[in-house]
């Protein structure tokens, strides 16, 4: 199936959109919900405003998963930032102890399992078209 490239965005493919359509309706919208709750609580805390950004960018990956991978930000923008380096392992542990875990216990239905990971490491990802993910 063939997908038109903007820059590094595309446009999604139709079964993406079907398949994203049927997701949101089976509950994807809720999980999403959640995860915007969960994104503004941590902005106003504002000691969460790391954890805040991710939840935000897994937000919009949980509404809208088909077509979407996340990837390491390092390798797709070719840079590494504050997020990629010791202080984003050292954010991802203490979301894994404080939240990650709850969050992936979210994921566990068969159709969330790629976000079950996320959300267990979820700072330096960014959320890309599979098209554009650097191989591994």
């Amino acid at each position: 199936m063939s997908r038109v490239v903007v820059g590094r965005r595309a446009v999604m493919s139709l079964i993406s959109l079907l398949l994203n359509l049927l997701w949101i309706v089976c509950g994807g919208l809720w999980m999403a919900l959640g995860w915007v709750i969960a994104a503004v609580v941590m902005a106003i805390t504002t000691i969460g405003l790391p954890w805040a950004r991710a939840a935000f960018s897994i937000a919009a990956h949980t509404l809208l998963p088909f077509g979407y991978k996340a990837v390491p930000r390092g390798e797709y923008f070719g840079r590494e930032d504050v997020g990629t380096g010791s202080f984003g392992v050292i954010g991802n542990i203490v979301c894994l102890l404080l939240a990650g875990w709850w969050w992936a216990l979210g994921h566990l239905a068969w159709a969330h399992l790629k976000l079950a990971g996320l959300a267990l490491w979820p700072i330096g990802k960014a959320i890309v078209p599979v098209q554009n993910a650097p191989f591994r």
